[in-house]
């Protein structure tokens, strides 16, 4: 990001295409360009389609339309993953002779706009070593050191994700003490929920019931954590029945996450995975189609799960 704000400085592209993992990534890349516009009027001179409000028409009359007593507008596409041909080259043909005013901004964490050439951000994550260099270097300039465990422990409670790891330095920089250890990992460091979500589908594994509720009634009831145990069992499932070798890029997740999953998966046999697997199936159904509360929900899984 620090690349992007010096990039900005000097010149605003008419289009920055944000791809990766690093979901947070997407909002620090969002408001450095919106801060570059200097908008005015953000309620005029700032539009954002989703897949809900996605129209190819409405799209490129924002993008051809002046900004409103503002220099710049931005234009957001965030995660749009069903469009025409005919929008492609629209949006291409547009690109090659851009609205001077207007900065169109596209969130691509499916990859389903390879085929622009504008102006990439990555929001990828970044390596397991690279993150120990930069946290080390980080807590240094606070005198402070980290001991290899507790340095591993953070990158896990954050899930690799540079933006979460960014924070909790801020925290880890004022510890009373000179060198982080575990313990001060588990008492500072806030966990992501992709992190809870594993601990939870160990507990799950083991069949350990007082873990697992406790777990969940420590997480959000919502849709998210919903998602993230959708995912995290539907891997689990894949990992037990494939024999592809190449299932990091098939499935889009890291060795490490791969690794994992083969671990967990081996404290279920496929008969009760893929009863699982129908289970979430039928329970994101029924959230769906509003017959169940998210929270309800949860739980409704979770006993299934332990007792599948």
């Amino acid at each position: 990001m620090k690349t992007l704000k010096k990039r900005l400085q000097k010149k605003i592209e008419p289009c920055y295409l944000v791809q990766g993992e690093d979901i947070l990534l997407y909002d620090e890349a969002l408001k450095l360009i919106k801060n570059a516009c200097n908008l005015s009027f953000e309620e005029f001179n700032f539009q954002k389609f989703d897949d809900d409000t996605f129209s190819a028409d409405l799209v490129l009359d924002a993008l051809e339309t002046l900004p409103f007593a503002s220099e710049k507008k931005v234009v957001l596409l965030k995660n749009i993953t069903k469009f025409s041909e005919d929008f492609k080259k629209k949006l291409v043909a547009y690109l090659k002779s851009p609205l001077p005013s207007t900065c169109l901004v596209i969130f691509d964490f499916a990859n389903k706009f390879d085929f622009l050439i504008s102006e990439k951000i990555s929001a990828k994550r970044l390596d397991e070593e690279s993150l120990k260099n930069i946290v080390e270097e980080e807590l240094s300039k606070s005198h402070k050191a980290i001991k290899k465990e507790a340095l591993s422990l953070l990158l896990s409670y954050c899930c690799d994700y540079y933006s979460l790891i960014k924070n909790e330095l801020k925290k880890l920089s004022d510890a009373p003490t000179d060198v982080i250890t575990e313990k001060d990992i588990a008492n500072m460091v806030t966990k992501e929920t992709e992190y809870s979500v594993f601990e939870l589908t160990e507990a799950l594994s083991k069949k350990d019931a007082k873990k697992a509720v406790g777990l969940l009634s420590l997480m959000d009831k919502d849709s998210k954590t919903f998602n993230l145990i959708l995912n995290h069992f539907r891997r689990l499932f894949f990992v037990a029945i494939s024999k592809d070798e190449d299932l990091p890029k098939l499935l889009n997740v890291k060795e490490y996450a791969i690794v994992k999953a083969k671990e967990l998966s081996r404290n279920f046999s496929k008969i009760q995975l893929k009863n699982i697997y129908s289970l979430l199936d039928d329970v994101d159904f029924y959230i769906k189609n509003g017959q169940m509360q998210i929270e309800n929900a949860l739980y409704y899984l979770i006993f299934g799960i332990l007792y599948c």
